[in-house]
């Protein structure tokens, strides 16, 4: 960091009774160990293996549901009930297979780098089925609960790993927080990807509007021309040819991720006498004040920004008119997010994690206002967008750049309770796609009641009005819940600091062969 870079520098020796260093006076007159720095192309490969969940994510959030409707002519309800399951399914397996993880032993590859390797080849034949057409038509939503289900637990066997590899990359703060910006700026490209690729090969699937007349739907003379050029079979196979590209992009990721990074143990850790258990680990993770305390701000300006993802195609649709401009103004998002995140890296590097929390978050709210107020205007919706980019570029990198900073504080008060890293973050993502599931609850029910019309040309007033409130007003009140939370969160510049240099402390102990196992405990009980 910038400021008190130099405080940093000090010793450590400063926290040790003067008892435990006259008793082994090796780390005295050890010379110190030059700390090893991730190249770029080791941050490189790291950011990589994040876009496969991004890109596969993309591409079942926009398209999904249309598929399941128009494409394999599921009905709505049971569509619904796949769609609904598959999210729920989804949440839920991230804490189990955080505690398979945790009961995972270390192998010659690593302990998490196992679970990415073998999830793969089964995660993109699952994913590649979703989105074919069985011949039988009963049965057919069974097929697709069965392997939507399968797919969001072999994604997350990828996922919940490699995000928990964050900590086993390197044991330094900079460095993890470098190779965190890479990662969040690869992860955005993957939603711009997922989209684009998507979109470019599946877009002659949309299906035509509905006007509705006396309360009976009547298509459009548009969709008589769609379905002349576009047969049912060949929308299909697009969908097919844009899950074959988009599984090739999966294993390309994955298998670069394999070779370029390489799980680092942490010293200290070999020490521990006996595993911890899974629920007793819960307990002690879920007891960490910070850590609560963090998922507790970003659960609230998650639900804000999913809100505004969830119901943005709608708001463009209806509300703003731009029916032929949704693709471009989710484009011009992810792009201003991408180029922004090393901006907001360096900023908070400068100031400080709290303090980019504080500016990046907020700085969405100028912009929500202005939508809520403004008329139908398409330049000044682009500048909104791009304006929105911003934000979103600091709530995709603060969350996982903050988390090991939490992790960090854990292992200095809780120093033999190793094997937790997936914990904390499978149930950081199992409080983010909850998240998802109550703003994907609260739209449909407060569309339904504001008279949706399915697939309309048009929608009534207070469909528009419902739209404008779920995308400005309600996040904005939750954007500042989330940011009065954050102002209990303990963990700033200064603790981050006192952090590294015990932490550093209890490494070089560890690394130490001058220290018995009483001066070890004695040592981590001190710090």
């Amino acid at each position: 960091m910038a400021k008190g870079e130099g405080a940093e520098s000090g010793s450590a020796a400063g926290l040790l009774p003067t008892g435990i260093l006259q008793a082994g006076e090796r780390p005295a007159q050890k010379e110190p160990k030059k700390k090893k720095q991730l190249s770029i192309c080791n941050k490189l490969c790291y950011a990589v293996g994040g876009a496969p969940y991004q890109v596969t994510g993309c591409a079942l959030g926009f398209f999904l549901q249309i598929y399941l409707l128009d494409v394999a002519q599921v009905n709505p309800f049971p569509a619904s009930i796949i769609l609904f399951v598959g999210r729920a399914w989804d949440a839920f397996t991230d804490p189990l297979v955080g505690f398979c993880i945790s009961k995972s032993s270390w192998t010659r590859l690593g302990r998490l780098m196992p679970w990415i390797i073998f999830s793969t080849p089964l995660a993109i034949i699952t994913y590649f089925l979703i989105w074919f057409v069985p011949d039988f038509p009963q049965g057919q939503e069974l097929w697709y609960l069965l392997f939507y289900c399968l797919f969001e637990t072999l994604v997350t066997c990828f996922h919940v790993p490699y995000s928990a590899l964050t900590m086993f990359i390197s044991t330094e703060q900079s460095e993890r927080d470098s190779a965190t910006a890479y990662r969040m700026t690869v992860e955005v490209l993957g939603t711009v990807l997922g989209t684009a690729i998507q979109g470019q090969i599946v877009g002659q699937a949309n299906a035509p509007c509905l006007q509705y007349l006396n309360g009976s739907a009547v298509a459009s003379e548009s969709a008589n021309r769609t379905y002349s050029i576009t047969s049912l079979r060949e929308t299909q196979n697009a969908y097919l040819l844009a899950a074959g590209v988009i599984a090739s992009i999966y294993v390309i990721c994955a298998v670069i991720l394999t070779l370029g990074v390489r799980e680092q143990r942490e010293p200290y850790e070999t020490q521990q006498a006996e595993p911890m258990s899974f629920f007793r680990g819960l307990r002690q993770v879920m007891s960490h004040g910070p850590y609560i305390k963090l998922i507790a701000g970003f659960l609230f300006t998650s639900l804000a920004f999913m809100l505004v993802e969830g119901n943005f195609a709608l708001f463009c649709t209806y509300t703003l008119g731009f029916r032929n401009e949704f693709q471009n103004l989710l484009l011009a998002i992810m792009l201003s997010a991408t180029f922004t995140i090393p901006i907001w890296q360096w900023f908070l590097t400068r100031f400080g994690k709290k303090t980019a929390v504080y500016v990046g978050i907020s700085s969405a709210v100028p912009f929500l206002i202005l939508v809520a107020l403004m008329e139908s205007n398409l330049i000044v919706t682009y500048v909104v967008a791009i304006a929105a980019g911003i934000s979103v570029a600091a709530a995709f990198l603060l969350p996982w750049s903050m988390l090991p900073d939490v992790i960090d504080d854990f292992h200095l008060k809780q120093p033999h309770a190793h094997g937790t890293e997936p914990i904390f973050f499978s149930f950081y993502v199992f409080f983010t796609k909850f998240a998802s599931g109550v703003s994907l609850g609260i739209s449909t029910l407060s569309l339904d009641f504001a008279g949706y019309k399915t697939r309309g040309c048009s929608q009534p007033a207070s469909v528009k009005f419902t739209l404008k409130m779920l995308v400005t007003m309600a996040p904005i009140v939750l954007i500042l819940l989330g940011l009065l939370l954050f102002k209990l969160y303990p963990i700033d510049e200064e603790k981050r600091r006192q952090n590294k240099k015990a932490l550093q402390a209890l490494r070089d102990e560890a690394s130490s062969s001058g220290y018995s196992d009483t001066d070890s405990t004695e040592l981590a009980s001190i710090l």
